[in-house]
């Protein structure tokens, strides 16, 4: 922070009678243009955000226009009457709603900070904010966290995202490794529930966080109080980061040619990823991931989106080929459709070897081969980074472990992987294997 603006922030808290604790300070300090706050409970995080908004109001020579978004109105609360309470006190207050739902403040200047519910995507399309906080940000879906990062761009904002983890899977946690190190106008912090001094005078120390930590597993201390997830056991694609890999620029491309990847099932999942070759990256823009629908119905919804006038071939599970009661799945698409799909069997581990591969960024730009569209939550849930959408419980596609959580054996756990298996094909099918494990060359096509 430059000195004009430490003295700015200095004097706005002095009127506040806030003085920030040693775990505050660096991120009230922080002007990095995307923040993530990691706070254990009762951490003061509301606080923290609230604060941040105030330190940062009078950057605009004009007017400026802030949000705090949440999955609904409520969550908005908190940081809400913070801000009406300092804003009041600092004697810059002109007009404040007593709701929330939506809420309004606005202060003598003619600036306004707005609430915002993600459960209505139309109110975070309006006119682009100077700065947004994400209250309880953990609990917003990766599309919401996308849509607003995009909100920031017009104006340069700025994001501030702040919650307690749910676990040490999703969007949020993989956000948090990967903006440790502070780069891309990017930084996240740990905010322990100790960090509040008015709750916890001991610090780490306090006999009530002892207590917590005497009678909590590992995992909930680490990620419920000190504000750190635990690394996630066995994931089969650790390579896989959302800030890296999943983007909005994997989008459909109006005429060019669009390729169906597809792993088909009943009660299983039937999973179709729909890819682009953009700009040399293989992008999938859309998917269809449904459970308990018959290869006709999963046709029907194909047919209905928008890139299909654009299909033109794909590949199959060499199951899809196979008769049972009914026709193939590979035969029906070809009667429905006109649409020939190309099968072969795939070694699975070295399949895996190659979308490892392409999840593996350029070490010139840091670009992946491959991307996926935020909205495509089936595949995205198998990585990790979504829940799984057929019950929203964390389903992330795993290697084979013991009770104890070690690996055994070589092989991933079949589960939780239809849409990665649909990816493994189309690469297999298209660039062949690559490079195993052992680094044998096995066969590569011509890209």
């Amino acid at each position: 922070m430059t000195t004009a603006n430490t003295d700015i922030t200095e004097y706005l808290f002095s009127k506040l009678d806030f003085k920030p604790t040693e775990k505050q300070k660096p991120i009230l300090d922080s002007r990095k243009r995307f923040i993530l706050v990691a706070g254990g409970e009762q951490a003061g995080k509301s606080l923290v955000a609230s604060k941040y908004l105030v330190s940062r109001f009078l950057e605009n020579e004009e007017a400026g226009l802030y949000w705090l978004v949440a999955a609904d109105y409520e969550r908005t609360r908190a940081e809400f009457d913070y801000l009406v309470q300092d804003f009041a006190t600092l004697g810059i207050l002109s007009e404040v709603t007593k709701r929330v739902d939506p809420g309004r403040i606005v202060l003598a200047d003619g600036t306004r900070i707005e609430t915002k519910s993600a459960k209505d995507p139309r109110t975070l399309a309006m006119r682009a904010p100077n700065g947004i906080i994400g209250c309880e940000a953990s609990q917003l879906d990766l599309e919401t966290f996308h849509r607003l990062r995009g909100r920031c761009a017009p104006k340069r904002g700025w994001l501030f995202l702040g919650g307690t983890f749910e676990g040490s899977l999703g969007w949020y946690p993989q956000l948090f490794q990967s903006w440790q190190h502070g780069l891309n106008d990017e930084q996240s912090f740990s905010l322990p529930s100790y960090s509040n001094e008015h709750l916890y005078p001991g610090g780490k120390s306090d006999p009530e966080i002892l207590r917590l930590k005497a009678v909590a597993s590992d995992e909930f201390f680490m990620e419920r109080i000190e504000g750190i997830p635990t690394p996630p056991q066995g994931l089969v694609f650790g390579e896989f980061r959302a800030d890296l890999h999943i983007s909005d620029e994997a989008e459909w491309a109006v005429g060019n040619p669009v390729q169906l990847w597809m792993d088909p099932g009943y009660s299983g999942g039937y999973a179709v990823e729909v890819i682009q070759e953009i700009n040399g990256q293989m992008c999938v823009i859309d998917e269809i991931y449904e459970q308990g629908l018959i290869t006709s119905e999963i046709i029907d919804i194909a047919q209905s989106r928008p890139w299909w006038k654009d299909v033109d071939g794909g590949v199959i599970d060499v199951a899809g080929y196979q008769h049972q009661a009914m026709s193939a799945p590979a035969e029906i698409w070809l009667e429905q459709t006109g649409i020939y799909l190309g099968a072969q069997k795939v070694q699975i581990n070295e399949g895996t070897e190659r979308l490892k591969s392409f999840l593996k960024p350029n070490p010139l730009n840091n670009i992946p081969k491959i991307i996926f569209n935020p909205k495509c939550k089936g595949i995205l849930s198998e990585f990790g980074a979504e829940p799984n959408p057929f019950d929203g419980q964390t389903r992330a596609y795993r290697w084979k472990t013991d009770r104890d959580g070690n690996i055994v054996g070589n092989t991933p756990d079949d589960k939780y992987n239809h849409g990665v298996k649909a990816i493994i094909y189309g690469l297999v099918d298209r660039f062949g294997y690559g490079h195993t494990r052992n680094n044998s060359f096995i066969k590569v096509k011509r890209w």
